[in-house]
């Protein structure tokens, strides 16, 4: 008898057993980035940039790859730029603020915003410092809603709106001579030398007055005093009529309001952001009465000629965001605001 005896052959299935491939980043600190020599001069710098972020990412070089440290954001610090890569901004860091202990570092484009590209997006435009209202001032208030509305608008709102502003142009007066370096007024024989209400004497020599233009509402005649060497510049107003009085100022270009006797002007301020100040001119008296002055925080001026008034206490300003400056071959972004008093505020 013949047994056939029927072998049932398993087929084995190889299990492959991935394995976790697992790049491990080499510890490293503040000590592994290039020393350089630090930022001694902020005007050298080709721009500085800034974040949002609580904590920020420093690379070796420019690629993501790199061995890279995780440091605490400090708003006391200064991020300096110097170059700008596909992903990367290369930048000199002092580390705890020490010139003579600095670093080059590469830091994520997505982490940062350059100067060049800051904008009003997110931006408090109602917080200010301080503000005075009627002589009477207010340092615990932080917010411009006491007074108004204040909201960021486009270029083209704004350039619609300039097309009915209501304060007035100021004119030039044909009798207004520049003569010897010195503003002269000539009429019928009458000449009149102007001399500046403040003579401040500089490296350089005297402040230097600009003629800007004649308000016909106040009938006086407005100069622009400033100098290279001073970086204060204010705005001074003349009666010529009998002779050549000093009657008021203002810190920035004038917008004059005549249908209610109002001089305005809006103006960066030397420490935080920009003032905002109303003041209203008694041409018998000759007196002049703030009677709101604001220090709005978070933008600084850009172009104060441009500012301008509409019906219903409504004022349009040219502005800049706060630590806001071209850089890198970049012009700073220009931003455009509306300001609406109370109805009830005066």
């Amino acid at each position: 008898m013949v047994v056939f005896v029927g072998c049932n052959q398993q087929n084995k299935t190889s299990e492959t057993k991935t394995a976790k491939i697992e790049v491990k980043q080499k510890v490293i600190t503040l000590a592994d980035f290039k020393k350089i020599k630090g930022v001694d001069n902020v005007q050298e710098v080709p721009f500085q940039l800034f974040t949002t972020l609580d904590s920020v990412q420093f690379f070796v070089t420019p690629n993501k790859e790199a061995a890279h440290l995780k440091i605490a954001y400090n708003k006391l610090d200064n991020y300096y730029g110097f170059e700008e890569f596909e992903d990367f901004y290369s930048i000199h860091y002092s580390i705890n603020n020490n010139i003579s202990n600095s670093i080059e570092a590469f830091v994520l484009k997505s982490e940062f915003t350059p100067s060049f590209k800051l904008t009003l997006n997110g931006v408090d435009l109602y917080e200010i410092r301080s503000s005075t209202f009627k002589q009477s001032d207010d340092f615990k208030n932080k917010s411009f809603s006491k007074y108004g509305t204040i909201v960021e608008i486009s270029e083209q709102e704004f350039k619609a709106n300039s097309k009915t502003k209501i304060n007035e142009t100021l004119v030039k007066n044909p009798n207004m001579k520049l003569q010897d370096d010195n503003w002269v007024y000539k009429e019928n024989g009458r000449e009149e030398v102007i001399t500046q209400h403040e003579n401040i004497s500089t490296e350089t020599g005297p402040l230097a007055n600009e003629y800007v233009g004649r308000s016909p509402y106040l009938n006086l005649e407005v100069f622009k005093e400033n100098s290279d060497e001073v970086a204060d510049s204010y705005y001074s107003f003349y009666n010529i009529k009998n002779a050549v009085l000093f009657e008021l100022s203002t810190d920035g270009y004038p917008q004059i309001l005549p249908t209610k006797s109002w001089v305005t002007c809006i103006s960066s301020n030397n420490d935080v952001g920009s003032n905002f100040i109303i003041s209203k001119y008694f041409p018998q008296t000759k007196k002049q009465d703030n009677i709101l002055y604001v220090n709005f925080t978070n933008f600084k001026i850009a172009d104060d000629k441009k500012a301008f008034w509409t019906d219903n206490d409504t004022f349009y300003a040219e502005v800049y965001p706060l630590n806001s400056a071209s850089g890198n071959g970049k012009k700073q972004k220009t931003a455009y605001i509306k300001i609406q008093l109370k109805a009830d505020l005066f």
